[in-house]
């Protein structure tokens, strides 16, 4: 199959489509909330039980953004609809969206079970309904922004007024306004705040603010990721030649130490991160949908060179997931979501500038994925591959993953065609 098919809207809504056909309808726990431990290859269910707010959050927004596609939509259209649109595979009737009731179902657990109600803030993990980490992450809280955006631009019913809500939690908990960042976490309660400062958690927040601004208008959401994004990719880049470090100490200066033994930590590897390079450089590309800013496409289009000129395996394809600060490729084995990421910058900046190269890229990484990373005839992608591309079974702990890079990556695809 040519990648080049993956240029056409149509073709990308059928992978998005294929993703959630993966997970659904076993991701849904009639306890409440998702089932997100489910086997990569054959979508057997590894363990029931954990709940993790970031997976709980991405299942919302993936099943929101495929409804404001027009995807799980019932129909008349006979034996095929019936197969793609419910009725024979999930269960909905004539006119339902599948895709919007599975959204509710969880937006309906995240305010019930996740959700504190003593401390207003969101769970980090639960086991089935009960607390086990109450954490109250920017991360996961970032996630919870996203995924009310996502359901409220989607009409998911008990999904109005959330952004606002959701949004100032965030802002009075989180934000620094003497960084013009966010804070990183807090225990239970909201005492017992780190010192450890991150771009990640802020990469995610500056991602959730952009959406909340897309489905509200409010400048105000659109003024704080401009914000972040300045500071991180900017201001605090200039200190190491235009890169972007993960980790900081409290008052926003670089910390190189933190994690210097663990470069292939799952959520904060030492070194610099071609996955995150990629990813900022799909988010200024899509502030640039709204700002006119020189800045937003320039430093999108550095960001995009350092992650493929840094993380890319020229010789076998995919990302390293970590290089040094002297440039040379660390933790060696290969997760599918910087692909992912690169797909959606590749598809944003070549949409903005017309530039054939981010053409090129993008036919270039889809065509690697489609050889290494989706799982077919399935359409979910693996999440981790050796430095030589087999799989890696990831099958314990609880997931997070599930299908928000490549869905994310068929979205951008979806909006930037018309500028193809």
């Amino acid at each position: 199959m040519h990648s080049d098919t993956y240029r056409d809207p149509a073709r990308l809504r059928d992978e998005i489509e294929g993703v959630l056909e993966f997970y659904y309808p076993t991701c849904i726990d009639e306890r409440g909330g998702y089932v997100a431990q489910l086997d990569e290859v054959d979508g057997r269910v590894y363990d029931p039980d954990p709940k993790h707010l970031v997976a709980t959050c991405r299942f919302v927004a993936n099943f929101s953004v495929a409804a404001t596609l027009g995807i799980g939509e019932g129909g008349e259209g006979g034996e095929e609809d019936e197969r793609r649109n419910g009725r024979g595979v999930h269960g909905n009737e004539d006119g339902e969206n599948w895709c919007v009731d599975a959204a509710e179902h969880g937006l309906a657990f995240l305010e019930g079970f996740h959700r504190d109600p003593d401390s207003g803030g969101y769970h980090w993990l639960l086991d089935v309904r009960e607390p086990v980490d109450r954490t109250l992450s920017c991360y996961g809280h970032a996630f919870v922004l996203l995924a009310v955006a996502r359901a409220e631009a989607a009409g998911v019913p008990g999904s109005g007024g959330d952004v606002e809500a959701v949004a100032d939690l965030v802002t009075r908990r989180f934000w620094e306004p003497q960084h013009g960042l966010c804070a990183s976490e807090f225990g239970p309660g909201w005492e017992d705040e780190s010192d450890y400062r991150g771009q990640n958690e802020n990469m995610h927040a500056c991602e959730a603010m952009l959406a909340a601004y897309e489905t509200t208008g409010d400048e105000e959401y659109l003024d704080r990721a401009v914000t972040i994004a300045r500071r991180l990719t900017v201001e605090l880049a200039e200190e190491t030649d235009g890169l972007i470090w993960e980790h900081y100490t409290d008052d926003w200066e670089h910390d190189f130490a933190y994690n210097r033994d663990e470069p292939d930590h799952q959520f904060r590897p030492w070194g610099y991160q071609p996955g995150h390079h990629a990813e900022w450089a799909k988010l200024l590309g899509g502030i640039a949908r709204h700002r006119d800013d020189d800045w937003l496409l320039r430093r999108a289009s550095a960001l995009f060179d350092a992650a493929v000129d840094r993380g890319w395996d020229d010789e076998r394809g995919g990302f390293y997931y970590t290089f040094g600060r002297d440039g040379e490729p660390l933790a060696t084995d290969k997760y599918g979501w910087p692909v992912a990421e690169a797909i959606g910058a590749a598809a944003v900046l070549g949409e903005r500038t017309g530039e054939d190269r981010y053409r090129d890229w993008y036919d270039r990484l889809w065509a690697y994925a489609d050889e290494h990373l989706v799982n077919r005839p399935r359409a979910n992608w693996y999440g981790k591959l050796t430095e030589g591309n087999d799989r890696i079974d990831t099958d314990e702990g609880p997931a997070v993953e599930p299908g928000y890079h490549p869905i994310g990556a068929c979205l951008e695809g979806i909006r930037s065609a018309e500028g193809w």
